[in-house]
């Protein structure tokens, strides 16, 4: 039979029970990507000792991961330091030496970012031919323009019309076909080529969105994301030397690794302590899985456990493991809480914060790498981008299953060889994305060679002899790359995903400052000002606290977003405990 138990104070850990004693809050924190990291070590600094992190999976980073092959890191996640004038993830970084080996030619440049500013983007036909560097120009400028327009309607308050369906690629590809068309200087067969150009656009701008096309992010908020100035930036030896960094002030014992959350049970003041299924066994008792499952056997007894001490969380992990807590951040990604919220809360989420996560969207977005003996690009390009000419008068960027391979938008030459040796690094996103994750790698880079040789008119082009890509549409722990704004959503959205639960009138508030109750076991003699609050009843403020990146209203989809988000929700706890911990208990 498999039992839970509770992770309380072990008899092994006297550590443990002498804070419990002397009334140190417990904080469990789910996930150890940037939020999490960044919320536990901020706990940590401000004198919180009673901090466990669980990840899931069996590493730490979350959607960041470097790989390393022979001497080159390749990101299959996270890879620009984007802006760098108080972007926190800049300045940990320049502050650690990691940028010391960033050249011009490896800051990105404009919104579609690049590996390299040498050089020029190769954009081709798939009839093998180049379109002329003139035309390139000129349509680059009016798409510029038109993107420019969409910043508008939420920056400047402008009315959105019907016709543009308040959607982002409606509008763009709309307004940009109108001004083709409207243009007496170019030959008909200009304005095709021009027609065809917008597509491959916006599937770069779905690959940048995270979204499965343009056609899903709302017009009226895309002017909200904020853009921090500055260059853009990656890291010579990877994006996990950051999250390395974080972790470096976390004490190994704090992360779990491979420790997957079934449930959050909060509230539980006011209800049973915690439910017929997860009851704890005494402190100190552990266990093991037996993989016989919880239902149906024999209820563990509760041997030990203080019938006065109400825990208001209890995290119930997927081992059966149960960690009562006083306070869990959740760092979990849009993806997961869209496809697993019902079943992961009990009792279930507020009916405002469900409609927010069905509102907002999160999509996938892969890379797809290929390294070559040799480059068969020339030393002038930096990126080969693929237009179909037969999307000229397309309405959607949705194809059918076989035709995945239309999504990926192009590849970007990864620069310089020195360092990486001759690599493209491929870009597609939504369903598609999901498609290309399920077929196997021989599969892929069959399809990429032939579409590279399509496109150049070179049919010699070999096969890449090495193939590497992510997959995180189909990750179970992840379930998307980053969120959006998705059409019929706003920021507002993003602002109920992150209010801490239960919603009580100190949690309203932008801080959830104003509160001094603190959970029933903290109340002690050695804090008078705690212990003469007066009571409001079973409730407990801030049980369940919501970090990561599509948390941060002006910084989602972005490691900066994430980091500062999880820093947020660690600042609501110091807060609330800032009169226990000045006391010294």
């Amino acid at each position: 039979m498999q039992s839970c138990e509770s992770s309380g104070d072990s008899a092994d850990d006297p550590l443990s029970r002498g804070l419990r004693r002397r009334g140190q809050p417990r904080v469990v924190v789910i996930g150890a990507g940037l939020a999490g990291l960044a919320a536990a070590k901020a706990l940590l600094e401000q004198g919180f000792t009673d901090v466990t992190v669980l990840e899931a999976s069996s590493r730490i980073g979350g959607r960041v991961q470097s790989v390393k092959l022979g001497h080159a890191t390749f990101e299959l996640g996270a890879t620009w330091i984007h802006g760098s004038h108080g972007n926190p993830i800049y300045h940990l970084a320049e502050a650690n030496g990691l940028l010391e080996e960033t050249t011009d030619g490896e800051r990105s440049v404009g919104r579609i970012s690049l590996y390299s500013k040498n050089g020029v983007a190769c954009y081709l036909t798939n009839h093998g031919c180049r379109i002329p560097k003139d035309v390139v120009e000129e349509f680059s400028d009016l798409y510029n323009e038109v993107y420019n327009l969409t910043q508008e309607f939420f920056r400047h308050g402008k009315p959105v019309n019907a016709e543009s369906q308040n959607s982002v690629g409606v509008f763009t590809r709309e307004e940009v076909r109108n001004r083709i068309r409207d243009d007496p200087d170019d030959p008909e067969a200009t304005q095709r080529l021009k027609l065809a150009m917008i597509q491959q656009y916006l599937k770069v701008e779905s690959c940048e969105s995270s979204s499965h096309s343009m056609d899903e992010v709302s017009l009226s908020a895309f002017g909200e994301w904020t853009e921090i100035p500055g260059a853009h930036h990656i890291i010579p030896s990877g994006f996990m030397r950051v999250v390395e960094l974080l972790a470096e002030g976390i004490p190994a014992h704090i992360i779990q690794l491979g420790k997957p959350v079934r449930c959050v049970h909060w509230d539980q003041a006011s209800s049973h302590p915690w439910g017929p299924e997860i009851e704890p066994r005494g402190e100190g008792s552990h266990n093991h899985d037996t993989g016989e499952g919880s239902q149906g056997g024999e209820e563990p007894q509760g041997e030990g456990q203080d019938e006065d001490e109400q825990w208001p969380v209890v995290v119930e992990c997927e081992d059966c493991e149960v960690i009562p807590a006083d306070h869990v951040i959740v760092t979990v990604s849009l993806g997961v809480l869209k496809t697993q919220h019902a079943s992961f809360f009990r009792p279930g989420l507020p009916a405002e914060k469900v409609a927010a996560i069905h509102r907002l969207g999160i999509g996938t977005t892969d890379k797809i790498f290929l390294e070559f003996e040799e480059p068969f690009w020339g030393p002038e390009c930096n990126s080969l981008q693929f237009v179909w000419e037969d999307e000229a008068e397309s309405h959607t960027l949705t194809y059918p299953p076989e035709l995945w391979y239309r999504k990926i938008c192009g590849f970007d030459v990864l620069y310089p060889p020195e360092r990486y040796g001759h690599v493209l690094s491929g870009w597609i996103c939504g369903e598609e994305a999901l498609v290309m994750e399920k077929c196997d790698d021989e599969a892929v880079a069959e399809i990429c060679t032939e579409m590279l040789r399509q496109f150049t008119g070179n049919p010699n082009i070999p096969k890449p002899r090495r193939i590497l890509r992510s997959a995180w549409g189909s990750n179970p722990y992840f379930r998307g790359s980053y969120s959006y704004t998705q059409v019929g959503s706003s920021g507002a959205d993003v602002e109920k995903l992150a209010k801490p639960l239960p919603y009580t009138e100190s949690s309203k508030t932008a801080q959830g400052s104003s509160s001094k109750q603190l959970p029933g076991h903290l109340l002690s003699s050695k804090c008078p000002e705690q212990s003469l609050e007066p009571n409001r009843g079973s409730i407990k403020p801030m049980q369940v606290l919501f970090s990561g990146e599509a948390t941060h209203r002006k910084y989602y989809s972005t490691t900066h977003g994430a980091l500062l988000s999880g820093q947020r929700e660690a600042a609501r706890l110091i807060e609330m405990y800032r009169d226990l911990f000045q006391q010294g208990t």
